[in-house]
Protein backbone atom coordinates (compact mmCIF):
# COMPACT_ATOMS: atom_id res chain seq x y z
CA UNK A 1 0.00 0.00 0.00
CA UNK A 2 0.98 3.90 -0.61
CA UNK A 3 3.38 5.26 2.06
CA UNK A 4 2.61 7.90 3.36
CA UNK A 5 4.46 9.98 0.94
CA UNK A 6 2.04 8.96 -1.14
CA UNK A 7 0.98 12.14 -4.14
CA UNK A 8 -1.37 14.46 -3.26
CA UNK A 9 -4.11 15.77 -5.60
CA UNK A 10 -6.92 18.54 -5.91
CA UNK A 11 -10.27 18.54 -6.49
CA UNK A 12 -12.14 21.22 -8.13
CA UNK A 13 -16.01 21.73 -8.51
CA UNK A 14 -16.33 24.86 -10.49
CA UNK A 15 -19.84 25.92 -11.42
CA UNK A 16 -21.05 22.79 -11.02
CA UNK A 17 -24.78 22.71 -11.75
CA UNK A 18 -27.33 19.95 -11.95
CA UNK A 19 -31.05 19.88 -13.02
CA UNK A 20 -33.76 18.09 -13.36
CA UNK A 21 -36.60 18.98 -15.26
CA UNK A 22 -35.38 22.43 -15.41
CA UNK A 23 -35.21 22.37 -11.72
CA UNK A 24 -32.11 23.15 -9.67
CA UNK A 25 -31.16 20.51 -7.45
CA UNK A 26 -27.17 21.56 -6.81
CA UNK A 27 -24.82 24.31 -7.03
CA UNK A 28 -21.48 24.00 -6.16
CA UNK A 29 -18.10 25.81 -6.63
CA UNK A 30 -15.30 24.66 -4.42
CA UNK A 31 -11.64 23.50 -3.79
CA UNK A 32 -10.72 20.18 -1.88
CA UNK A 33 -7.18 19.92 -0.67
CA UNK A 34 -5.17 17.02 -0.40
CA UNK A 35 -5.98 15.61 3.12
CA UNK A 36 -9.41 17.37 3.59
CA UNK A 37 -12.77 16.25 3.33
CA UNK A 38 -15.73 18.72 1.49
CA UNK A 39 -19.29 17.26 3.40
CA UNK A 40 -22.32 17.86 1.70
CA UNK A 41 -25.33 17.63 4.11
CA UNK A 42 -28.77 17.06 2.82
CA UNK A 43 -31.92 14.50 3.78
CA UNK A 44 -33.10 11.55 1.67
CA UNK A 45 -33.54 12.49 -2.38
CA UNK A 46 -31.95 16.56 -1.96
CA UNK A 47 -29.66 15.59 -4.73
CA UNK A 48 -26.46 14.39 -2.35
CA UNK A 49 -25.56 11.06 -3.78
CA UNK A 50 -26.18 13.01 -7.71
CA UNK A 51 -23.54 15.10 -7.48
CA UNK A 52 -21.15 12.42 -6.63
CA UNK A 53 -22.87 10.26 -9.69
CA UNK A 54 -21.43 13.43 -11.80
CA UNK A 55 -18.31 13.46 -10.40
CA UNK A 56 -17.29 9.72 -10.75
CA UNK A 57 -18.85 9.73 -14.34
CA UNK A 58 -21.68 7.87 -14.03
CA UNK A 59 -24.79 10.64 -13.73
CA UNK A 60 -28.39 9.11 -14.76
CA UNK A 61 -28.95 10.62 -18.36
CA UNK A 62 -32.74 11.86 -16.39
CA UNK A 63 -30.38 15.19 -15.18
CA UNK A 64 -28.61 17.87 -16.84
CA UNK A 65 -25.13 18.58 -15.43
CA UNK A 66 -22.39 21.47 -16.15
CA UNK A 67 -19.55 22.72 -14.93
CA UNK A 68 -15.69 21.48 -14.64
CA UNK A 69 -14.57 18.89 -11.96
CA UNK A 70 -10.57 19.16 -12.05
CA UNK A 71 -8.76 16.63 -10.26
CA UNK A 72 -4.68 16.75 -10.64
CA UNK A 73 -5.33 19.57 -12.93
CA UNK A 74 -7.30 17.92 -16.16
CA UNK A 75 -10.45 18.38 -16.25
CA UNK A 76 -12.81 14.89 -15.81
CA UNK A 77 -16.24 16.32 -16.44
CA UNK A 78 -16.33 14.45 -20.76
CA UNK A 79 -14.33 11.80 -19.35
CA UNK A 80 -15.78 8.12 -19.02
CA UNK A 81 -15.97 6.94 -15.47
CA UNK A 82 -13.02 4.26 -15.65
CA UNK A 83 -10.73 6.98 -16.91
CA UNK A 84 -11.82 9.77 -13.86
CA UNK A 85 -9.15 7.81 -11.02
CA UNK A 86 -12.73 8.77 -8.90
CA UNK A 87 -12.85 6.09 -6.22
CA UNK A 88 -16.16 5.84 -4.90
CA UNK A 89 -17.43 4.35 -1.39
CA UNK A 90 -21.42 3.40 -1.31
CA UNK A 91 -23.38 2.29 1.90
CA UNK A 92 -23.15 -1.45 0.83
CA UNK A 93 -19.89 -2.79 0.61
CA UNK A 94 -20.71 -4.09 -3.13
CA UNK A 95 -17.86 -7.01 -2.64
CA UNK A 96 -18.30 -9.65 -5.33
CA UNK A 97 -20.03 -12.45 -3.62
CA UNK A 98 -18.54 -15.23 -5.45
CA UNK A 99 -14.72 -14.08 -4.91
CA UNK A 100 -12.69 -14.06 -1.82
CA UNK A 101 -11.65 -11.83 -0.02
CA UNK A 102 -8.17 -11.48 -1.80
CA UNK A 103 -10.03 -11.68 -4.75
CA UNK A 104 -11.74 -8.62 -4.32
CA UNK A 105 -8.90 -6.80 -3.56
CA UNK A 106 -6.44 -8.53 -6.57
CA UNK A 107 -9.43 -7.36 -8.76
CA UNK A 108 -8.82 -3.76 -8.00
CA UNK A 109 -4.79 -3.61 -8.41
CA UNK A 110 -4.07 -1.99 -11.63
CA UNK A 111 -2.91 -4.45 -14.44
CA UNK A 112 0.83 -2.40 -14.27
CA UNK A 113 1.49 -4.92 -11.03
CA UNK A 114 1.76 -8.00 -12.76
CA UNK A 115 2.46 -11.62 -11.76
CA UNK A 116 0.15 -13.73 -9.58
CA UNK A 117 2.21 -13.75 -6.54
CA UNK A 118 2.92 -10.50 -6.51
CA UNK A 119 -0.71 -9.05 -6.93
CA UNK A 120 -1.42 -11.61 -4.00
CA UNK A 121 1.17 -9.67 -1.87
CA UNK A 122 -0.49 -6.30 -2.30
CA UNK A 123 -3.85 -7.59 -1.54
CA UNK A 124 -2.19 -9.25 1.87
CA UNK A 125 -0.92 -5.70 2.94
CA UNK A 126 -3.90 -4.33 2.62
CA UNK A 127 -5.96 -6.72 4.66
CA UNK A 128 -3.05 -6.56 6.94
CA UNK A 129 -3.26 -2.66 7.23
CA UNK A 130 -6.93 -2.47 7.26
CA UNK A 131 -6.87 -5.27 10.45
CA UNK A 132 -7.64 -8.56 9.02
CA UNK A 133 -4.51 -10.58 8.21
CA UNK A 134 -5.36 -13.55 7.50
CA UNK A 135 -8.70 -13.38 5.51
CA UNK A 136 -7.69 -13.79 2.13
CA UNK A 137 -9.27 -16.69 1.71
CA UNK A 138 -12.24 -15.63 3.38
CA UNK A 139 -15.81 -15.82 1.92
CA UNK A 140 -17.40 -12.35 1.96
CA UNK A 141 -20.44 -13.73 3.71
CA UNK A 142 -18.72 -14.84 6.58
CA UNK A 143 -17.48 -11.16 7.62
CA UNK A 144 -19.27 -8.66 10.22
CA UNK A 145 -20.54 -5.57 8.53
CA UNK A 146 -17.54 -3.52 10.02
CA UNK A 147 -15.08 -6.12 8.46
CA UNK A 148 -17.12 -5.69 4.84
CA UNK A 149 -16.63 -1.67 5.04
CA UNK A 150 -12.77 -2.40 5.58
CA UNK A 151 -12.52 -4.37 3.09
CA UNK A 152 -14.47 -2.48 0.72
CA UNK A 153 -12.34 0.62 1.34
CA UNK A 154 -9.19 -0.95 1.03
CA UNK A 155 -10.17 -1.91 -2.52
CA UNK A 156 -11.16 1.25 -3.65
CA UNK A 157 -7.92 2.28 -2.57
CA UNK A 158 -5.86 -0.40 -4.45
CA UNK A 159 -7.20 1.38 -7.57
CA UNK A 160 -5.07 3.84 -6.99
CA UNK A 161 -7.61 6.88 -7.02
CA UNK A 162 -6.46 10.30 -7.16
CA UNK A 163 -10.02 11.14 -5.12
CA UNK A 164 -12.42 9.06 -2.76
CA UNK A 165 -16.05 9.83 -2.82
CA UNK A 166 -18.19 8.62 0.01
CA UNK A 167 -21.66 7.85 -0.53
CA UNK A 168 -22.73 7.59 3.04
CA UNK A 169 -20.90 4.67 4.00
CA UNK A 170 -21.39 4.35 7.44
CA UNK A 171 -25.04 4.25 7.61
CA UNK A 172 -26.07 0.77 7.57
CA UNK A 173 -23.55 0.28 10.43
CA UNK A 174 -24.33 -0.22 14.06
CA UNK A 175 -23.64 2.12 16.63
CA UNK A 176 -20.88 0.02 17.79
CA UNK A 177 -19.09 0.23 14.61
CA UNK A 178 -19.37 3.25 13.22
CA UNK A 179 -17.49 5.28 14.88
CA UNK A 180 -14.56 2.83 14.16
CA UNK A 181 -14.79 2.51 10.77
CA UNK A 182 -15.55 6.15 10.03
CA UNK A 183 -12.03 6.78 11.88
CA UNK A 184 -10.50 4.13 9.90
CA UNK A 185 -11.96 5.32 6.56
CA UNK A 186 -11.29 9.27 7.00
CA UNK A 187 -7.52 8.22 8.73
CA UNK A 188 -6.61 6.56 5.48
CA UNK A 189 -7.75 8.68 3.20
CA UNK A 190 -6.24 11.81 5.09
CA UNK A 191 -2.71 9.56 5.27
CA UNK A 192 -3.03 8.99 1.67
CA UNK A 193 -4.02 12.76 0.77
CA UNK A 194 -6.48 11.98 -1.00
CA UNK A 195 -9.59 14.96 -1.28
CA UNK A 196 -12.44 13.74 0.46
CA UNK A 197 -16.39 14.43 -0.88
CA UNK A 198 -18.36 13.03 1.55
CA UNK A 199 -22.53 13.12 1.29
CA UNK A 200 -24.43 12.57 4.42
CA UNK A 201 -27.56 13.76 6.57
CA UNK A 202 -25.36 12.39 9.38
CA UNK A 203 -24.26 15.42 11.91
CA UNK A 204 -21.91 12.94 13.25
CA UNK A 205 -20.45 12.29 10.19
CA UNK A 206 -19.69 15.87 9.25
CA UNK A 207 -17.58 16.17 12.82
CA UNK A 208 -15.87 13.54 12.66
CA UNK A 209 -15.05 15.01 8.99
CA UNK A 210 -13.80 18.06 11.08
CA UNK A 211 -13.95 19.60 7.34
CA UNK A 212 -16.38 22.77 5.61
CA UNK A 213 -20.10 21.70 5.45
CA UNK A 214 -21.92 22.28 2.28
CA UNK A 215 -25.86 22.42 3.00
CA UNK A 216 -28.22 21.72 0.17
CA UNK A 217 -31.43 24.39 0.35
CA UNK A 218 -34.51 23.11 0.17
CA UNK A 219 -34.04 20.27 2.76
Amino acid sequence: MPPDNYPSSVLELNDVLITLDGQELISISDRIEPGEVLTVMGSSGSGKSTLLAYIGGFLDPVFEATGDIILCGRNIAKLPAEQRRVGILFQDPLLFPHMSVGGNLVFAIPATFRGKVARKNIAEQALNEAGLDGFFNRDPATLSGGQKARVALMRVLLGEPDALLLDEPFSKLDAARRGKIREFVLGEAKRRKLPVLLVTHDHADADAAGGRVFELSGE
